[in-house]
């Protein structure tokens, strides 16, 4: 690979997902020690399990997460707002904001704008970061560079393919699109579909700073062994 491959290199940018709808609350609470322990970016937990993750990951590396707007993008801007500001209450300190995926769609890109900026103003202002989730399986090319354009101009800190529930997830056109649409200053997610190590080092060599995975501890205990010279 054209990066050197390192534990750091991918355990630091992985975003441990505790999303899924069945998750129980002994489940998420297993995931945010699991997270610890392999020392990853950070978890994205459901905003109602906030304060428990931010009770079990106090004193380590790992950041807490959690999802605004989830999974369909279309609440009010002042509910996302407002998530917001409780989800930072409870401890999180980077938020996933899915956008009004209707209103991109129908190009009202006014609205779109304003609805981002308003949960990336509330964040910055409380020290949270923002991912801006596209759910590009439902986008045009087109529409997806205005959405990079609109998240450079408002100060996001990530753009982000996808929710990991929409009808695809992160492609490799897609990444190399946004990363080519965003400026310096906006990260770059993939969401959905990395599943293996081999597809989280393509994703990082594409420009991923961070990727959501389910898969972490296999992940990673893969590189571990091929770090150690296994195959």
């Amino acid at each position: 690979m054209a990066l050197e491959l390192t534990y750091d290199l991918i355990a630091r940018r992985i975003d441990h997902s505790l999303l899924q709808p069945t998750l129980t609350t002994p489940e998420m609470e297993a995931g945010c020690i699991l997270a610890a322990e392999y020392g990853v970016a950070s978890v994205c937990i459901k905003p109602f399990a906030v304060p428990l993750a931010a009770r079990l990951l106090r004193g380590t590396c790992v950041e807490v997460g959690t999802t605004i707007g989830f999974p369909h993008g279309g609440h009010l801007t002042a509910v996302k707002a407002d998530e917001s500001r409780r989800a930072m209450d409870d401890g999180a300190t980077e938020l996933d904001m899915v956008i009004n995926i209707g209103q991109a769609i129908g190009g009202e890109w006014a609205a779109v704008s304003a609805d981002i900026k308003a949960v990336v103003d509330v964040a910055h202002a409380g020290g949270a970061i923002v991912k801006v989730i596209f759910e590009n399986c439902y986008l045009t090319d087109d529409q997806k560079v205005q959405l990079c354009r609109i998240c450079g101009e408002v100060g996001a800190d990530y753009v982000k393919t996808s929710t990991g529930y929409g009808t695809g997830g992160a492609t490799h056109e897609d990444l190399i699109l946004m990363r080519k649409s965003s400026p310096p200053s906006v990260k770059l997610k993939a969401a959905g579909g990395v599943r293996t190590l081999d597809q989280a080092i393509e994703v990082v060599e594409l420009g991923c700073d961070r990727f959501g995975a389910s898969r972490t501890a296999e992940i990673l205990d893969d590189l571990r062994v091929r770090l150690a010279g296994g195959s």
